[in-house]
């Protein structure tokens, strides 16, 4: 594994996590394409929420060794019961900055990581290197969001107006 490139697009990732969103007003943030589907704010408290309590715990866990248990997590669910829409945006994107910042630190400080280290989960067996690659391509997965979300909000700001022009999308 190519450690050093993925620390390197998870530190990218979340710089261009943070530019995606920072010029919209709060109010763009919070608003969604549909009613099922989530914010620009959502994503940002998804990730937060995923960088303090998923990836970083569960491959820390994983590269100890120590058997812990995974603790429980419901990304899904936490959408509507931590309020993540009504949020301040700010404070939001300044607590993903922080927690990506804090993941990255100890990523950095890690001594001869053990990427084959392996961990028991309901699932099945997981690689602290799987848990890694996966929070690279998680991050990849919500830019794509972020991006798709700001398309169908241009396109509610062209009324009528063909975007067709642009290339299809």
């Amino acid at each position: 594994m190519d450690y050093q490139a993925l620390l390197k697009i998870l530190k990218e990732n979340g710089e261009r996590i943070e530019a995606l969103v920072q010029h919209f007003s709060d109010q763009d943030l919070r608003w969604k394409p549909a009613p099922d589907s989530w914010s620009m704010l959502e994503v940002i408290n998804h990730l937060a929420d995923e960088e303090e309590e998923d990836f970083s715990v569960r491959l820390r866990i994983t590269l100890q060794g120590s058997g812990d248990p995974w603790q429980p997590i419901d990304p899904e669910g936490w959408v509507t019961a931590r309020g993540y829409n009504e949020r301040d945006p700010g404070e939001s994107l300044d607590r993903f900055r922080t927690a990506r910042q804090n993941s990255l630190d100890w990523l950095s400080g890690l001594v001869q990581p053990d990427w084959e280290a392996v961990y028991q989960a309901p699932f099945g067996a997981i690689t602290a290197g799987d848990l890694l690659a996966s929070w690279v391509t998680h991050d990849q997965l919500h830019l794509r969001q972020l991006i798709e979300i700001q398309r169908a909000l241009v396109e509610s700001w062209s009324d009528s107006f063909s975007l067709d022009y642009g290339g299809e999308w």
